[in-house]
């Protein structure tokens, strides 16, 4: 695996990325966690505009499916200690460089949230880190998961007037992780936090209610399901505990059980805090892209290798404490990485060929 890097931007504690359709071309959105900016790329790192300046706190982004640009974002998650005032707003492109921001709704500890298409249907799902809080460091009030039916038009939608959201789940300590992924046929979440890994598939017809099924009972900070070794059986990523420093694959057994298959081998005190995940393909085959922002703060994929029989890792940066990764293939097919490199305040573009 050969890379190539290219670091496009420097950007105070970078961290969300999303990739964005926009005048009909590919392209890609870099935001902050503090009160900086979100900036638009072009797919090939060509700084494009200036999203907002601030507020900033931005944990997730998405674009609205059938949208010329549009796309929603968190403002205002600072940190676990200061997200109260969380909300999701929607970015509308004017032209010449200008958007207009508007909240869709109030979410105080919203760190993620997804849209999810079901039956030609779209569905918000929205992921609070907690429900409440008093003093620093405090964990008493549970995350929690609420849902709706995303509509087409969202001009209607402002402070005034947000968009309703209705509890999915409850009891939800630490309500890290997310991922989109496929099941059965259709968008469905997975959903890491202290009580384990959930998934949340949306309703198969709307008014219908959401299904929500524990696959594993052990505490993660974000997980993912791939298929690494091509035996038809999702393997499940996971990384433990909140903000933690193991990473370890489960696969299934002939029960249907997730039992421990893999674990990464280097002293967790060089892997503290893995942030960054992304499941992706790269040359062709499944990976897994992990960054961890303390220890040495290193971005290493994890595939499967077929003649050994294990998993092996290969570095694709060092020492940069990557937050999060993003995975495209570019124009001339070649498979790109975006890292938020958090703990240098840098963003950068991996291309990576045989």
């Amino acid at each position: 695996m050969n890379i190539e890097k290219k670091i496009i931007s420097n950007l105070n504690k970078c961290y969300s990325l999303a990739e964005l359709s926009y005048q009909g071309k590919h392209c890609f959105l870099a935001a902050a966690e503090k009160k900086d900016p979100c900036y638009l790329f072009a797919e090939d790192g060509t700084q494009l505009e200036t999203v907002w300046e601030q507020p900033g706190g931005v944990m997730t982004m998405a674009q609205v499916p059938g949208s010329d640009g549009q796309f929603l974002a968190t403002h205002k998650f600072y940190s676990p200690n200061d997200s109260m005032d969380a909300e999701i707003v929607i970015a509308t492109p004017q032209g010449n460089g200008n958007w207009e921001i508007r909240t869709l709704c109030s979410a105080p500890f919203v760190h993620r949230f997804g849209i999810l298409n079901r039956g030609g249907a779209d569905y918000l799902i929205v992921c609070c880190l907690k429900t409440g809080h008093e003093h620093k460091d405090d964990w008493r009030f549970e995350g929690a998961c609420y849902g709706a039916q995303l509509p087409g038009d969202l001009s209607s939608f402002d402070k005034a007037h947000p968009l309703k959201l209705t509890l999915l789940k409850g009891a939800m300590l630490k309500n890290h992780g997310y991922c989109t992924i496929r099941h059965g046929g259709h968008d469905a979440a997975l959903v890491a936090c202290e009580q384990g890994t959930f998934l949340f598939d949306p309703p198969a017809v709307p008014g219908a209610d959401w299904e929500i099924t524990r696959i594993l009972d052990i505490p993660s900070s974000d997980s993912i399901l791939m298929d690494f070794d091509g035996d038809g059986k999702l393997e499940l990523g996971c990384i433990s505990p909140f903000h933690g420093a193991s990473l370890t694959i489960w696969h299934l057994d002939e029960h249907g059980r997730y039992v421990p298959q893999w674990k990464y081998e280097r002293p967790e005190s060089e892997t503290e805090m893995i942030h960054a995940t992304c499941a992706c393909t790269l040359l062709g085959k499944p990976a897994w892209v992990i960054g961890w922002r303390k220890g040495t703060r290193d971005t290493i994929a994890i595939t499967w290798d077929a003649a050994s029989g294990n998993y092996k890792t290969e570095f694709i940066d060092r020492n940069t404490g990557c937050a999060n990764a993003m995975h495209f293939i570019n124009k001339d097919g070649q498979d790109v990485i975006v890292g938020t490199n958090r703990e240098i305040d840098e963003i950068a573009m991996y291309t990576i060929t045989a």
